[in-house]
């Protein structure tokens, strides 16, 4: 399994409240928040990890170069407008095959994500795994509709009625989801939200995993609520 990092955004709302340091290297329970990531995806038979920062973020493109990992490291530095622009340029580094790509600002619990990957390697019959969530935590979420197979049937900016999930920000694909993307680029598409609609549209078979807690890190409060989430298990 390849995994991947989008690590490209500003994080001007940790810079307006005070936080000194890149949001990549903001720490969580003692460690980076993208070391973190790169540890717990290590752990789950990590076979490359890719990652995308800004031409700014300096201080984090150092950071990566003087880890030493046990797998290849693909490290692009390039500023994108959006999250969808940060994946194309994932995407010329990534191996073929399955891959699983995630925000920087994405907390989880290690265990629930070993479940999921774990899940999406045995799976043979969806061309992508999305983790979602029930807990609400994003600004503007990302509703996901899915049937009782948990098969996914839309994605939505607004609630509809039955909708229990919302996008966690994590996606498991194969390479196969590329010409979709390259498509996307090609006649002016921004936005992940709406390459994950075109895969739809492209009749690609997508499930839906959820996983009770997904939680973002946008401002500074959300450091401590994301550390307590990590370090509490009832919460």
């Amino acid at each position: 399994m390849n995994y991947a990092i989008i690590a490209a955004g500003e994080g001007s709302r940790l810079v307006q409240e005070g936080v000194a340091l890149p949001k990549p290297l903001v720490h969580l329970c003692g460690e980076p928040m993208i070391v973190r990531l790169i540890n717990i995806f290590l752990r789950c038979g990590a076979e490359s990890i890719s990652i995308i920062v800004n031409e700014q973020m300096t201080q984090v493109r150092e950071a990566l170069e003087a880890l030493t990992l046990p797998v290849p490291l693909h490290l692009v530095v390039k500023s994108t407008p959006s999250s969808m622009h940060s994946f194309h340029a994932l995407s010329e580094v990534l191996p073929a095959g399955k891959f699983c790509l995630t925000t920087v600002d994405t907390v989880f619990r290690e265990d629930d994500f070993a479940r999921y990957i774990a899940a999406f390697e045995a799976d043979t019959t969806h061309d992508g795994m999305w983790a979602v969530t029930p807990f609400i935590d994003d600004e503007k979420p990302l509703y996901v509709d899915v049937d009782e197979h948990m098969d996914i049937k839309a994605f939505c900016d607004k609630h509809i009625e039955g909708a229990r999930f919302v996008s966690g920000g994590i996606y498991a694909m194969t390479d196969k989801a590329f010409a979709v993307l390259n498509d996307c680029m090609s006649r002016g598409v921004a936005r992940m939200r709406n390459f994950q609609r075109a895969l739809l549209d492209a009749q690609f078979h997508l499930a839906a995993y959820s996983i009770d807690k997904i939680v973002d890190v946008d401002h500074a409060a959300d450091i401590a609520t994301a550390e307590q989430f990590l370090t509490h298990h009832s919460l």
